[in-house]
Order: structure tokens, then C-alpha cells, then sequence
């Protein structure tokens, strides 16, 4: 009959390592945000990046043939330099002989510091319309720029036709771009070209409202009147040619420094500039040409308006009144410069850690491929091992053994469990240790002992001290060399006990892993659950006991010769995950630790997604921390250290380090099915996809489960995984801040019963 240890009522103080796990507890919700802010920056970095290149929030549409009846015939047929001075539309033309030499579309790392080269060498100015995202990535060539005396002006920020873009689109293309000026030069200016845009008459409905708004916040617009077609590539002879103009006449020419190859425009600039310095030219910048200008015809200098507060542009009408060739510049102050130096800072950190990201998502998407294909052909090399006729552990193992069960308010599971082992095919004693339950959990034992007429049953209560406690009691008390243990809401088959310890028929096997399946699968949660758990027992289980690297035996089941427990000092309290830190302490006392598929335990799997994050963040918690106190395996030798050498790196990598970054993947997967290739995107994950669906089918296979559960594994990957990742960063947070948790206690509702055999 049962046997009862009675225990002591009386209330404890709380131990240092419980005032530590309760702090820790209090942390857990910071962690938490702190995790999701991590994923938060990071997606905001890959996010900046993509709209650098223009790939987010980019717009290549160009209007071409518009009308242009709302276009006053002095802007159509007047010159390229357009401004709008006491609110009225004036423009100017480039006086005759000289050349306001400009170029649009960089800096480009590659072509504008050679163009700069060139300038230098015959010591000429030019005015740059730079695009505010190359700006960004590359502000020392712009500073560069501004201190060899040279004029920029803004092409937009992601260079898209602004006649297409809404007023809020307008302004924040400047504004931003004004920003990369000031954060990259320390500088603002007046000067505007427009993307696609060239001469005067070209101006139509559509675009005529956005250079009106432009000049009403005090820009000069500029465009051309003679263009270089460079972009074409036509030959170094025909950029030169077409960049010059007739007659004598004063022209805003138009060159590229990037947006493509301009190997052409290299060669052709200085043989342009000596040419036109042979019929007699000068050159100058944008804003020398209207200074020039306004001279000859005896006005007052000042073709740009006034620079609003911090350098911004002030309104329409105020008078530049300088002679500086750089008259468009206003120096950034104040919050302008501020804000963009902060946009520059952000920008250096976008265009480090997204490439290095890539790399590191392209190595991590090669090794779990690899894996996936590893675990493939080491689980059906194992499993036709292992269902060979001539395979054999050695003589059948037929003595008793004795079933530890911890259990901590199991009032719902407890009477199952014990229904379940009355069952066994092979003889045991059943040790129910009660770690201080308040639920009536011992006296159901005993009801459910003496309604099942069970002999073979004691009931231990001690003072609640934890699950390795619970688990150290039962082996002290057991009665057999080999214990098998098990969780107090698991339930066994009527085999699983006979199956489990047969492998302890080879003398140098110390532990054995049973094969734990979802009882309670019929729900979302729990069908993601079970294909989880098929997945990890049928595959990963089977690739490390080929290995021989198993790192861990599942609490729900699991069976070990007790004189193996005793040496490696039995179960340790110093992690939350005892069953894996005594596992690899039977690897490195030189134990083999076995995979049994054919011992089956049902366990009910958390229920709700608040259980489940807790379950697995203990789990994920306390692994870190069982490999962390084995860090030394790395160094072991001999056929103790083989767990250090081959185990402990494939479970840091595919364990810890794999699955860190594995939301990375998802967001760059999402990043690109909406800002680059959705089609690629969708047909790279669905492939990924594919090659999980057909793991997960052979692990089924192997186990003989029914493939109706497949059809969740989608969603699973859409949702369940997202959350499994996140609990692992949550993990890896904790472990860098420090702290520890207790043995948690999952809410049960002892839906899992007795299986009908091998039932599914």
C-alpha cells in the first residue's frame, strides 16, 4: 500500500538564491520590452537603409507631354535660372561667354571625387544637385565639395518627380535633404533642380505648381539650356560638342557625376573646359551666373532669397546682396544641425549593419539549409540502424525499476499519471515525490493507489524546494539501480517503461531520452506544439544520438542508472534546465546518453500563449545557463569531451545563435516582398517553406503520425516561430543582465489520460 514521509507545515524564510530568482521575476517585463525594442531598431535601420535606395517610399514614375497652358510665356520662353522675388516669377539668364558648369545626380564615391580632381586642377567652380540620400551615405565628399569652393544645390532626397508627389511629399524630400547638407557640410541652401527635369519650356500643369511653392518658400529653381547627354554614353566627342554652346551664348550646361557609369564624362570634362576657355569662356557657379547678371543689366545683386532661422530658406523677396561665388549657402544652426548630424550618425549605423547583417543572415540561412539536410540523412540513417532485425542492445533488461514523479500541485494530472504506470508491462515502484503542494495532490495519489489497487506506490511530501529537490529525494529513496523519471502531468503507454530501459543493457549507456509526443494537440497552440515536438524528437534527437552528443534528456521522460545520478552529484539547482545540465554532466563523466523512439510518454503542452512564453523561456533560459556552467566540455578530452567538441557547438549555433537572428530573416523577408520583389521574396520563403514541410513530413513518417497537422505548419511559421524567437532574445537579455527564476508551475487541466496503445 502507500507510505507517506510527512513533512513539516511550518513556513520558511527565503533562501538568497529565492530573493535573487524573485528580483529577477520583477525584471521580466523589461527584458521583454527591451527585446521588442531591439527588433524594433533594428527593423528601423533596415528600413532607413532601404529608403537611401530609394527602395522604400520609392517612386520611378516620370511625366512626360504634359499641357502647359497655366505657364506664363516669360518662364516658357525666358531663362534656366527661375525665382520668385517679391512673389513674382522672374528668370534669369547666364550672361554671354560663361558657362555655369553643373552636375546632377551625385556624390557618387567613385566619379564625383575625380570630377572634384578636375576642377581643382583648373581651379574652376561648379554647382552640384545632389540627391539628399547620396548625401547621406557619403557626406565627406560633400564637405569635400563645399570646401574647394564649390555651389550645391538639392535634387530631391530619393530623387522621384516631384509633380507626382502630394505637398507633404515636397516638403519632406527638401527638408530632408536640407538636413543631409547641413549634418554632412554644415551648410543649407536656396538652389533647387528638379529630377527629370531640362530647359524652361519644358515646364508644364502639373510641375509648374511645385516650383511656385518651391519659390514661394524662397528657392531659385535651375535648369538648362544646354545639355551634355552624357547619361547616353554616346562618346567623349559628342559630350563635348553637345555641352557647347552656339554662339557665344552663356549657357547652364548639364553634367552627371553618378547615377551610372561616367567614365566618358571624365575623359570629356577637361577636354570640354579647355576648349571653352580657348573661344574666350569663364566659369562660374549658379549663383555667380545671376550675380553676373543682375550686374550687367545694372541691378542689385541678390538673386537668392534671405536663409530662413537655423539656415533654412526665408521667404520671397529678400535680397542675398553678397559677392560670395557661394551665395546660395546658409550655415546650419540650432536644431537644423543637430538633426543633421543626428540623420548622418544614423545613416553611418544603416550602412554598417545592414551589409553585415546580410552576410550574417546569407551564413546563417546556409548552415540551417545544412542542417536541415544533416538531419535528414543522420534521422533515416538512425532509423533503419535502430529497425534492422540484427540490432539488439544485448540481453533483455527484466529487473525492476523504480518511477520518480515530481509533482507540485498536480491535483489534475496526478490520478492519470498513476492510471497510466498501473499499467506497465514491466515491473516498477512508483515514488510520487510532493514538493509541498497546497492542491491535495499526495492524498489523490494515495486515493487513486488504493482505487487502482496499487501496491508499488509511495508518496514522499517534503517542503517545497524546487523540482531537482523533488527529483534528488525520489533517487535517494528509490529502491532499483535504474530510475526512470517523469512529469506529474505526463502519462506513459502500457510499453514505455519496457522500451525506455532496454537500452541499459549495454553497460556503457548512462541515460536514455524517451520520445515525448502533445496529448492535448487539437488546438492551435497545441497542433503547433506537436509538430514541434515531432520535428525535435524524430530529427534533431536522432541526428545527436548518431553524434552521440545527445544534450538533453526531456523531463517528461527519461531514465538513468541511479549510480550515474550519484556521481555527477545528482540533480543540479543551479540552472533552470536540470535535464540538460545533468545530461551533459553524464557526457562528461563519461556516460553514453541513448534516444529510445519506441518509449512514448503523452504530455499535456501549455495551453495559452502567457504559459507557453513561460514554459519556453525557462527552457530557453536555463539551457544558456546549463551550457554556460559545462563551458569547460569545449576543452575536455578523450571520449568524455565529445559532447564539447561536437554537441556544445551545435547547440549554441542552432540553438542560440541561429534562432537570434532568425526574426532578422523574417523581416527581411517582409522588407522585400513590400519594397523590392514581392514575387522573388514570396517564392525564397515559400521555398524555405517547402524544405521544412518536407522535414517535418519525414519526421512524421518516421513516427507514423497522421499528416493532417501539416496543414497548420504556415501559420506556424507566420506566428508560433515569431513568438518562439522572441522568447530566446527575451532569454539572451536575461542571461547578459543577469538573474535567475524558480521551477515554474504551468496551469493544467489533466485533459491528457491514459493512451489506447500506440493510439494517435
Amino acid at each position: 500500500m502507500t507510505t507517506t514521509t510527512p513533512s513539516r507545515r511550518r513556513r520558511r524564510a527565503p533562501t538568497r538564491i529565492e530573493r535573487v530568482a524573485g528580483k529577477a521575476a520583477a525584471l521580466q517585463k523589461p527584458r521583454v520590452i527591451l527585446a521588442g525594442l531591439l527588433l524594433l531598431a533594428l527593423t528601423s535601420v533596415m528600413l532607413l537603409d532601404g529608403y537611401l535606395r530609394a527602395e522604400v517610399g520609392g517612386d520611378q514614375r516620370v511625366r512626360t507631354g504634359a499641357a502647359s497652358g497655366k505657364v506664363p510665356d516669360k518662364v516658357l520662353d525666358g531663362g534656366p535660372i527661375l525665382t520668385f522675388r517679391g512673389g513674382q516669377a522672374t528668370t534669369v539668364s547666364v550672361p554671354d561667354k560663361t558657362i555655369a558648369l553643373t552636375f546632377d545626380d551625385g556624390p557618387n564615391p567613385t566619379w564625383t571625387p575625380q570630377v572634384l580632381a578636375i576642377l581643382k586642377k583648373y581651379d574652376i567652380p561648379a554647382t552640384f544637385f545632389v540627391v539628399g540620400s547620396m548625401v547621406s551615405r557619403y557626406p565627406s565628399i560633400v564637405a569635400d565639395m563645399v570646401d574647394a569652393g564649390n555651389e550645391v544645390g538639392i535634387h530631391t532626397f530619393t530623387h522621384v518627380d516631384l509633380s507626382y508627389q502630394s505637398d507633404a511629399r515636397v516638403n519632406r524630400e527638401m527638408q530632408q535633404t536640407q538636413l543631409a547638407l547641413a549634418g554632412a557640410a554644415g551648410i543649407t541652401t536656396t538652389l533647387f533642380r528638379a529630377p527629370y527635369s531640362s530647359e524652361t519650356d519644358a515646364i508644364d500643369n502639373y510641375s509648374w505648381p511645385v516650383y511656385k511653392k518651391l519659390g514661394e518658400d524662397g528657392y531659385t529653381s535651375v535648369f538648362v539650356d544646354t545639355d551634355s547627354d552624357d547619361w547616353k554614353r554616346p562618346g567623349v566627342s559628342k559630350i563635348v560638342k553637345w555641352a557647347t554652346p552656339d554662339d557665344g551664348e552663356g549657357a547652364s550646361v548639364l553634367f552627371h557625376d553618378a547615377g551610372g557609369e561616367r567614365s566618358q564624362t571624365i575623359k570629356a570634362l577637361p577636354k570640354y573646359i579647355e576648349k571653352m576657355r580657348a573661344k574666350g569662356y569663364t566659369f562660374t557657379t549658379i549663383s555667380g551666373a545671376v550675380q553676373k547678371q543682375e550686374a550687367a543689366d545694372g541691378g542689385q545683386a541678390g538673386g537668392q532669397a534671405q536663409g530662413g532661422p537655423n539656415g533654412q530658406p526665408g521667404g520671397a523677396g529678400a535680397a542675398a546682396g553678397t559677392s560670395n561665388l557661394q551665395a546660395a549657402h546658409r550655415t546650419a544652426t540650432g536644431a537644423t544641425l543637430y538633426e543633421g548630424k543626428a540623420l548622418i550618425g544614423a545613416v553611418a549605423v544603416a550602412e554598417w549593419t545592414v551589409p553585415v547583417l546580410s552576410v550574417g543572415l546569407l551564413v546563417v540561412g546556409v548552415a540551417v539549409m545544412g542542417r536541415f539536410g544533416l538531419m535528414l540523412l543522420l534521422a533515416r540513417r538512425h532509423y533503419r540502424q535502430r529497425n534492422r532485425r540484427r540490432f539488439s542492445w544485448g540481453p533483455p533488461v527484466r529487473q525492476p525499476v523504480s518511477v520518480i514523479v515530481p509533482a507540485y500541485n498536480e491535483k489534475e494530472c496526478i490520478a492519470n499519471t498513476l492510471k497510466s504506470l498501473a499499467q506497465s508491462t514491466h515491473p516498477i515502484e512508483i515514488i510520487v515525490v510532493d514538493d509541498g503542494s497546497t492542491d491535495g495532490t499526495s492524498e489523490i495519489a494515495r486515493a487513486a493507489a488504493r482505487e487502482l489497487g496499487m501496491t508499488n506506490v509511495r508518496v514522499i511530501r517534503q517542503e517545497n524546494a524546487g523540482k531537482p529537490a523533488a527529483l534528488n529525494n525520489g533517487v535517494r529513496s528509490a529502491g532499483h539501480d535504474i530510475v526512470v523519471m517523469m512529469d506529474g502531468d505526463t502519462v506513459f503507454e502500457p510499453d514505455t517503461v519496457r522500451q525506455l530501459v532496454q537500452p541499459f543493457a549495454d553497460p556503457g549507456v548512462g541515460a536514455v531520452a524517451g520520445n515525448a509526443k502533445v496529448g492535448n494537440r487539437n488546438t492551435v497552440i497545441g497542433a503547433w506544439q506537436h509538430i514541434e515536438y515531432v520535428m525535435g524528437f524524430n530529427l534533431d534527437r536522432r541526428m545527436y544520438d548518431l553524434l552521440r552528443c545527445m544534450p538533453t534528456i526531456p523531463g517528461a521522460i527519461g531514465a538513468f542508472r541511479r549510480e550515474a545520478v550519484l556521481e555527477v552529484g545528482g540533480m543540479s539547482e543551479d540552472t533552470l534546465a536540470e535535464d540538460t545540465d545533468i545530461t551533459i554532466a553524464m557526457h562528461r563523466a563519461g556516460w553514453r546518453v541513448v534516444y529510445q523512439e519506441h518509449a512514448r510518454a503523452w504530455t499535456e503542452a501549455p495551453g495559452s500563449l502567457k504559459q507557453l512564453w513561460s514554459q519556453r523561456y525557462r527552457w530557453s533560459y536555463g539551457t544558456m545557463q546549463a551550457l554556460w556552467k559545462h563551458r569547460r566540455s569545449l576543452t575536455d578530452k578523450g571520449p568524455s569531451g565529445r559532447f564539447g567538441r561536437v554537441g556544445m557547438p551545435l547547440v549554441v549555433i542552432f540553438q542560440i545563435v541561429t534562432p537570434v537572428f532568425a526574426p532578422l530573416i523574417d523581416v527581411f523577408t517582409v522588407y522585400s516582398m513590400i519594397f523590392v520583389d514581392f514575387r522573388a521574396a514570396l517564392l525564397a520563403w515559400l521555398a524555405v517553406l517547402a524544405v521544412q514541410l518536407l522535414c517535418a513530413a519525414y519526421a512524421f513518417r518516421l513516427d507514423r503520425e497522421k499528416y493532417r497537422y501539416l496543414l497548420m505548419m504556415p501559420l506556424q511559421q507566420l506566428a508560433y516561430r515569431q513568438m518562439m524567437y522572441l522568447v530566446l532574445i527575451h532569454s539572451c537579455i536575461t542571461a547578459m543582465t543577469g538573474g535567475r527564476l524558480r521551477w515554474q508551475k504551468l496551469k493544467r487541466t489533466g485533459e491528457v489520460g491514459t493512451p489506447a496503445g500506440a493510439g494517435r
